[in-house]
């Protein structure tokens, strides 16, 4: 069967499932514009998305492939992580080929998110799918008198089977913040990270590739226009304060998130900017 896409309502949200080659799929929400599964033709799903996650538009769905602008994190004036994750976005674009489907959204300003953020922009995020692989591509144009600066970043939640036995390649000799002990500047000197307790690391200027090792679940992990990787894992005790997530969710899943942190990207009057994150199954 070629590569289709179809309209369809995922936990009671209008989304778009996108069928790939050889039976690969993914869904794509227009509440946040948020990926919500990739399936491999293995059958295997990539992402996790927690039980507990809400889908009412009220607070972020919780696990997949958020979409943070224009602030990450609580650094600063705006809602945690900005305030598109909780927006409806519009479908612009629905192409498929012998290879490939790919679905693309946007979203504008308006008077609510100029109230929070008084600039004016179009975001869009596309969405590749391919046999073994997809590319999530975020574009922000300017579309008012001045320049504007954000921070952003594509918030991944990676599925495993057991973060404990998972191991993320790539990041040696990366110098990182690390939020969860004290906000140090720290140097990654291993080789491959292990998570052993609650992680929460933004690693700087990241030039190459990662590869989570994760059993059946494997991935390569690059990204494009992100300068930075923020991983993180809320392990036990942080996981069982969040109302969204099963006490165990923390196992199943690793952050390995391509992010704008450090340094904020301006954009100039009319001028645009994008950043990618591609992940493949290994």
């Amino acid at each position: 069967m070629k590569p289709f896409i179809e309209t369809i309502e995922f936990k009671g949200l209008e989304a778009l499932r996108l069928h790939g080659p050889r039976g690969s799929s993914a869904v794509i929400s227009r509440l946040g514009g948020q990926v919500l599964s990739w399936i491999t033709p293995d059958g295997r799903e990539r992402l996790f998305l927690s039980e507990r996650a809400v889908f009412d538009g009220s607070v972020p769905i919780r696990g997949g492939i958020p979409v943070c602008f224009p602030q990450f994190g609580g650094v600063g004036k705006l809602p945690k992580h900005g305030f598109v994750r909780t927006s409806e976005w519009s479908v612009t674009t629905q192409r498929c080929g012998d290879e490939y489907a790919l679905a693309t959204l946007e979203l504008g300003d308006d008077e609510a998110t100029r109230a929070l953020w008084p600039h004016a922009f179009r975001a869009e995020i596309a969405l590749m799918l391919e046999v073994d692989r997809i590319d999530v591509e975020f574009c922000v144009e300017n579309t008012g008198p001045a320049p504007f600066a954000f921070t952003a970043a594509l918030h991944s939640y990676l599925r495993v089977v057991q973060v404990e036995d998972a191991a993320l390649a790539g990041l040696h000799g990366h110098d990182y913040l690390d939020v969860a002990n004290g906000n140090r500047i720290v140097r990654e000197t291993g080789t491959e990270f292990v998570v052993e307790s609650e992680v929460d690391r933004v690693y700087y200027d990241v030039r190459r590739p990662q590869l989570l090792r994760a059993g059946n679940l494997s991935l390569g992990i690059e990204s494009q226009g992100f300068p930075d990787v923020v991983v993180w894992n809320p392990w036990v005790d942080a996981c069982a304060k969040l109302k969204d997530m099963p006490a165990n969710g923390w196992r199943h899943m690793l952050c390995v998130e391509a992010a704008a942190v450090r340094t904020p990207v301006t954009v100039a009057a009319g001028e645009e900017w994008y950043g990618r994150q591609t992940l493949l199954a290994v």
